[in-house]
C-alpha cells in the first residue's frame, strides 16, 4: 500500500513504499485525491487535522470516543477558525465503552 508522509523535515523517505511532501498541504492532498485508487486515510497530529478540515480536505470522519475524562489536554480539532457541520451517519459501541461515530460533511 503507497504510503505518502507529509513533513517539512524529512527530505527522503527510509519506509518501501513511501514518499515525503512537503509545501503545500492543500496542494499536495487534492493532487491525491485527484488519483485513481481507493480511500486515503489520514493520521496525524491536532494541527495537522485542523489543517485539512479547515481546507474541507476531509470527506468522511471516523472518530473513536474513549470513556475518559481529562483535565486537560489538545482538542483534536486545533485550532479551526470555522464551525464544521458534521452528519452523524453510524455510531458502534465496543463492549470496553468506546464508541466509533462516523459522520460526513
Amino acid at each position: 500500500m503507497p504510503k505518502v508522509v507529509f513533513s517539512n523535515k524529512l527530505k527522503a523517505s527510509k519506509w518501501e513504499n513511501a514518499t515525503i511532501a512537503g509545501g503545500d498541504i492543500t496542494e499536495e492532498i487534492t493532487n491525491l485525491k485527484k488519483k485513481d485508487g481507493k480511500d486515503i486515510i489520514v493520521y496525524g497530529g491536532d494541527s495537522f487535522v485542523s489543517s485539512l478540515v479547515q481546507h474541507g480536505l476531509i470527506d468522511e470522519f471516523y472518530l473513536l470516543l474513549n470513556p475518559m475524562a481529562l483535565g486537560n489536554g489538545k482538542s483534536a480539532f486545533n485550532p479551526l477558525e470555522n464551525n464544521q457541520l458534521l452528519t452523524l451517519k453510524k455510531s458502534s459501541p465496543f463492549p470496553c465503552g468506546t464508541v466509533l461515530l462516523y459522520y460526513t460533511r
